[in-house]
Formats: C-alpha cells, sequence, structure tokens
C-alpha cells in the first residue's frame, strides 16, 4: 500500500497539522480519528489493513487526519463559546483547507478534471465529525460512512446552545431544513450509510433520532441498526466496513 505523510500550517488554526495518505488512486476519503485522535490511528488501530482490498485496488484513497477534539469536545471544563468557535475552525480547516488539497491530489492521482466529491468516513466521535461534514457540505462530501456516532452536541457541550454548536448538531439543524431544500435533492443522489449496534457502550438513541428526521424530510440515507451484540469497539467497526464500503463504492453491500 503506498502511503504519504504530509504536515503543513494551517493559517486557519494557526498551527501545524499533519494527515497521511493511504493508496495511490481512486476515490477520496477522508478518515476522521475517534475522539481526541490522531491521524496515524488509521494504521495504528488496523484500519488501514480493513480498507486494504479498496485502497490496493485503486478504487480510493483515504487522507487520515488529526482532530482537535482535546481543545474543543473534549475540554469539558473549557468555556463552551470559545470551544464551539474553535471546533468551527477545524471544520473550515477541513473544508477551506484540506478539501481542496484532497480533490487535487485526487486529480493529479487519477487524472481526472473537476471536482471530486469525498466520502467522509469516521467511528465513534469520528463519526459524529463526519456526518456533520456531510449533511452541512453535501456539496463537497457525496458519501458518508458514520459508525457509532453521537448526532447531538449535548455530548461535548452539555447544556449551552448558541448557533455555532446549534450548526454542529445534525438533529437540531436537520429537524429544521426546509421541506424544498435543494440539499435534499442531492443527498438523494448520493449514497450515505449511518451505523450503529445495540450492545456495550453503544448509543443508539440520537441515530434513532436522526432516522426519524431524514425519513420525515423524504431523504434516503441509508440508517441501519445492529444487534444487541454489536458492541461500540473496533472488531465491530472493522466488520461495518467490509459490509457497506462495497455499496458506497457503487457497488452491492458486502
Amino acid at each position: 500500500m503506498e502511503t504519504r505523510y504530509f504536515k503543513a500550517y494551517s493559517p486557519i488554526l494557526g498551527r501545524e497539522m499533519e494527515c497521511k495518505l493511504y493508496g495511490h488512486g481512486g476515490k477520496p476519503a477522508l478518515f476522521i480519528p475517534c475522539q481526541d485522535g490522531r491521524f496515524y490511528d488509521f494504521a495504528d488501530f488496523h484500519m488501514a489493513d480493513v480498507w486494504a482490498p479498496w485502497i490496493d485496488a485503486g478504487q480510493v484513497m483515504v487522507f487520515a487526519i488529526d482532530t482537535l477534539d482535546r481543545e474543543t469536545w473534549s475540554n469539558k471544563t473549557g468555556d463552551p463559546f470559545w470551544r464551539a468557535r474553535r471546533h468551527e475552525q477545524w471544520m473550515d480547516y477541513i473544508t477551506v483547507e484540506m478539501v481542496p488539497f484532497i480533490r487535487d491530489t485526487a486529480n493529479q492521482r487519477n487524472g481526472w478534471t473537476g471536482y471530486p466529491g469525498i466520502l467522509a468516513f469516521g467511528c465513534s466521535l469520528g463519526a459524529t465529525h463526519a456526518a456533520n461534514l456531510y449533511f452541512r457540505r453535501p456539496d463537497l462530501f457525496d458519501g458518508l460512512l458514520a459508525l457509532s456516532g453521537i448526532y447531538d452536541a449535548a455530548y461535548g457541550f452539555d447544556g449551552y446552545m448558541d448557533e455555532v454548536v446549534y450548526q454542529n448538531s445534525p438533529i437540531h439543524y436537520m429537524a429544521n431544513l426546509p421541506e424544498d431544500h435543494p440539499y435534499i435533492q442531492r443527498f438523494n443522489r448520493q449514497r450515505a450509510a449511518v451505523c450503529v449496534g445495540q450492545g456495550p457502550w453503544e448509543i443508539p438513541e440520537t441515530t434513532r433520532t436522526l432516522a426519524e428526521i431524514l425519513s420525515r424530510k423524504g431523504i434516503h440515507t441509508w440508517v441501519d441498526f445492529w444487534g444487541y451484540d454489536c458492541a461500540h469497539d473496533w472488531p465491530w467497526w472493522y466488520k461495518q466496513v467490509r459490509y457497506f464500503l462495497p455499496w458506497l463504492l457503487g457497488g452491492e453491500a458486502g
């Protein structure tokens, strides 16, 4: 598997950021680590091994990035006003700085022109962030694999709510999406899978709420609830990737 390491200063964040690319061609995917995670978790937790058949076949190339969770969602003693805005800076870092880099790299590696859509992928809080990117910016992210996420920003901000927390809380802003919003047609042309188990350490309630909202809006996202044996842990996420990824790349579910 071809890998490349990148480190660059982010003007938006005011700090250096690291990422790693896995693969030589195919559809670009963005991996967001679990809570407080780092870009190297994609390899260290063996997720790269799970994706390897599709990466090695040139069907997908994965860009793994860092979170800022320790400054934002996990920093429960910090000022929530500041934490929310720091998180929003991280979102801007992804959409303004990383997305053009990902698109340019994908175009160069594949011999493409234009603006390829990106598959957002994450597990646990990484799934929360991935879903937030997808639902807020389906013009940039045309696919989603969100495993064991929580889709209410109360997880990170408890009882605090303002306009920035709201726009990072999918069950809130999706509930208020107008019935005629053009994003709905876009969502229905794209492929997205949201999955959660009902076993140890899983918290499926917000996924149920999200599923109800999407159904009410006529958005045909695949929301899947796995059994009571399905735990909030890597071995189950490996199984879910193997199941959903073929479909997300244009084939049939595994």
